[in-house]
């Protein structure tokens, strides 16, 4: 099976405006401690990825807008081929930066909506107007032809919003809605106790999956829910039906769960390449090996890759190459990577038999 990186996350800068209570990278306004590389440095990045590989690179932090270089960077990776997008949390866009995005050659953005309202959103964003600037941008994007994604996270905090958000996201014009269940890293770790319960987990997915069935207007992707992809699975199977799910064209993938590591990763602002997001183990360093050597020879993403060295529940599971099990969430909560899932409730028939052949 070949392991080739589709889509990378670049972390160009840690400096945010906002605090929000899920930041997997705990940003703040300054962090001095984590300062941007220079604009030669990037450049530097981007020749050492498209030397080996042409992934979608999407533009992240912390605020990306905070850098003063952002647009020289976007026309530098996209003179090298690369396919651009921009993570922003909408707070920077005016008309007069919509045009330069669009201008810019950037491919598609990712605003964030944790909430149908402002008080549910604004309490997730730390900051009051973090609603309003999501529905400004909004409408800006739309005005200049910009395509955008709107990320929606969940706790329990706002889960009973998750139907309400979904219709939000629709209304404001966004071109696919991704729901997000929060995994608690960075800032999140405070978050442990607000985790969606694994019951209410598995009827949320039940939910995403109607929903998806049946309406077309807008693409809907689960994310960091791996098992998701189990549960699909099943639900065309009883029904003898086939999903009409439909990807975004710079999707790292439709067929399968968690991609950490393999189709998918993330490189922090200090150089590091880790297998996805949330999950913060460096599986080397761009500032001292090249990004081709980490991608093909980590020992951590070769583990990743190895589904045998899975362990618990995921081990033994028959979909274990549909859905995979999030890395991030076995490794923070179960205390290692390969771990189960926390979060499924499904119990594979070899482990129920593995179970009978030891009591």
């Amino acid at each position: 099976m070949k392991f080739e990186l589709k889509w990378l996350a670049w972390e160009v800068t840690r400096r945010c405006n906002l605090s929000c209570v899920h930041c997997r990278s705990s940003s703040k306004l300054m962090l001095n401690q984590h300062p941007d590389c220079s604009t030669a440095q990037a450049y530097r990045i981007i020749d050492d990825i498209v030397a080996f590989s042409k992934p979608v690179l999407v533009l992240t932090g912390g605020e990306p807008l905070l850098r003063n270089d952002i647009f020289d960077i976007v026309n530098n990776a996209t003179e090298k081929g690369l396919r651009v997008c921009l993570a922003t949390n909408g707070t920077f866009i005016n008309s007069e930066m919509a045009e330069q995005i669009k201008s810019s050659g950037i491919k598609m953005v990712s605003l964030s909506l944790d909430g149908s309202t402002a008080e549910i959103h604004d309490n997730f964003r730390g900051q009051p107007g973090a609603f309003e600037a999501t529905l400004n941008a909004a409408h800006y994007f739309n005005e200049h032809g910009i395509k955008f994604i709107i990320n929606s996270s969940f706790t329990k905090r706002n889960q009973h919003d998750i139907a309400a958000c979904f219709q939000r996201a629709k209304q404001i014009g966004a071109h696919a809605w991704y729901l997000f269940m929060v995994i608690p890293t960075g800032r999140g770790k405070e978050l442990l106790e607000e985790l969606i319960a694994p019951e209410d987990y598995q009827e949320i997915l039940d939910w995403h999956y109607a929903m998806e069935k049946h309406q077309d207007e807008i693409l809907m992707r689960p994310t960091c829910a791996p098992h998701y992809y189990r549960i699909r699975f099943e639900h065309n199977k009883k029904n003898k039906t086939c999903s009409k799910r439909r990807a975004l064209t710079f999707s790292p993938g439709d067929s399968k769960g968690c991609l950490a590591g393999q189709t998918i990763a993330l490189l922090d602002v200090d150089g590091n390449v880790l297998p996805c997001s949330y999950l913060p183990i460096s599986a080397g360093n761009i500032h001292q090996q090249s990004f081709k050597k980490i991608w093909e020879n980590s020992e951590l993403f070769n583990s990743f890759r190895d589904f045998s060295s899975y362990q618990g529940r995921c081990g033994s599971c028959e979909f274990i190459k549909v859905c995979g099990g999030c890395r991030a969430r076995a490794h923070m909560i179960n205390g290692h990577y390969l771990e189960e899932e926390p979060f499924c409730d499904y119990i594979p028939k070899r482990y129920k038999m593995q179970k009978k052949q030891t009591t």
